[in-house]
């Protein structure tokens, strides 16, 4: 699912290539003089702002980078992920939820999967009428190996930090997931029926 693409306005640089500044991101006035961002909010929250949505948009280009590694699609990778990360055993219809796409898409999904060796069927561990999906073995063998160069600089980068710096990004972090946890929750699991124009 890649990212979108940065325009000059998100990028921070004008249209003959010159960087310029972002009032609404940087918390700077144009001549570039220290002021107050958006709605009067000091520059470091409006810096933080810019840092956390371009982290969230560059996890859709990882995402797409991880699947041209595996060779997989978009769509897969993102599958495997939602399975490797997920707390509570997964069917095909709560993957396909989480995804956000159609029951048929989603059988179609698995047998995919399935049939290259990354996914196998399980019976559910609490329900046993019910189905499973597990990624296999050598499936997160090859997610691991090929997520190494990131997690090392993940790792490099969070040994720069002091154990106060650690906290506080822990607990910001921690906090930024129950926030999209929450969005998540609270749409709805099929899509909304778009009304056609008047």
């Amino acid at each position: 699912m890649p990212g979108a693409q940065a325009s000059p306005a998100d990028s921070g640089t004008t249209r003959n290539g010159t960087t310029g500044n972002r009032a609404a991101d940087s918390g700077t006035t144009g001549n570039g003089a220290a002021g107050n961002g958006a709605a009067g909010r000091p520059a470091a929250d409006t810096e933080t702002v810019a840092a956390l949505r371009d982290m969230l948009r560059i996890a859709g280009d990882t995402r797409a980078a991880l699947a041209r590694r595996l060779g997989i699609g978009a769509t897969d990778a993102a599958a495997i992920e939602h399975l490797v990360a997920s707390t509570e055993p997964l069917g095909p219809v709560e993957l396909g939820n989480r995804l956000g796409i159609r029951s048929a898409s989603a059988t179609s999904l698995v047998d995919r999967l399935v049939q290259a060796g990354h996914v196998a069927r399980a019976p559910h561990p609490r329900d046993r009428r019910r189905l499973c999906l597990q990624v296999t073995d050598h499936a997160a063998e090859q997610v691991v190996e090929a997520l190494r160069p990131m997690l090392a600089g993940v790792e490099r980068a969070v040994g720069r930090l002091s154990p106060e710096q650690a906290a506080a990004t822990a607990a910001f972090l921690r906090e930024m997931a129950e926030v999209m946890r929450e969005y998540i929750d609270a749409t709805p699991a099929e899509p909304a029926q778009r009304r056609a124009p008047r």
